[in-house]
């Protein structure tokens, strides 16, 4: 996979988010991203589909549940600063100026 191919797979809002709780929990299921996202069950499992797909994700089954984990420290670590430098830099991605 290249950057831009990177970029693609994560720039959608939802799959974002998902990573986001991913970042700051480690480890969760779908029901943990419906309660948490506040989105419908189908949503979310298209996106973690989609995610897993890519290789960003990965899942390990736990009885009848799925658990899912950012695939590596270096993913994990992207997300953390890219939601870091949006927090500092607001103008940078206001819903005026970005595409």
């Amino acid at each position: 996979m290249n950057g831009i191919s990177l970029l693609k797979c994560i720039c959608d809002e939802t799959r974002f988010e998902i990573l986001e709780l991913l970042q700051k929990n480690k480890e969760l299921c779908v029901n943990d991203f419906v309660k948490k996202l506040k989105k419908d069950q189908p949503l979310v499992s298209h996106h973690l589909k989609t995610l897993k797909k890519c290789g960003i994700v990965k899942s390990r089954d736990e009885g009848k549940k799925v658990m899912y984990t950012i695939s590596n420290k270096q993913l994990s670590e992207l997300i953390s600063n890219v939601t870091k430098t949006s927090k500092e830099i607001p103008v940078l991605c206001s819903k005026n100026t970005c595409c």
